[in-house]
């Protein structure tokens, strides 16, 4: 199973296929220098595309802080949820 870039890697990869298309090659040579299939490097600049890796960092520690916030409001409903049923009497 392959393992997922980092995100300074994958800044590092995008660079380096933008140096390797300004000398002349192919974007398959290009893809292939950098190890990623054509997909997956399309991905990657839509995502992270101009970001510095300072950037990429912040980008995802606030992805991560967005799903723990998420989680606690789902359960918090969920709760809520259950306690208005419970005072209704309908357990």
């Amino acid at each position: 199973m392959a393992k997922r870039a980092k995100p300074e890697k994958i800044i590092a990869k995008l660079r380096e296929v933008e140096v390797r298309l300004s000398r002349g090659e192919t974007t398959g040579q290009a893809f292939r220098a950098i190890g990623v299939i054509e997909q997956t490097y399309y991905r990657w600049r839509r995502e992270y595309g101009g970001m510095g890796v300072d950037q990429a960092r912040r980008l995802k520690e606030v992805e991560k802080e967005n799903l723990r916030l998420r989680k606690a409001v789902s359960d918090l409903t969920h709760d809520k949820l259950i306690l208005t049923e419970a005072a209704k009497g309908n357990c």
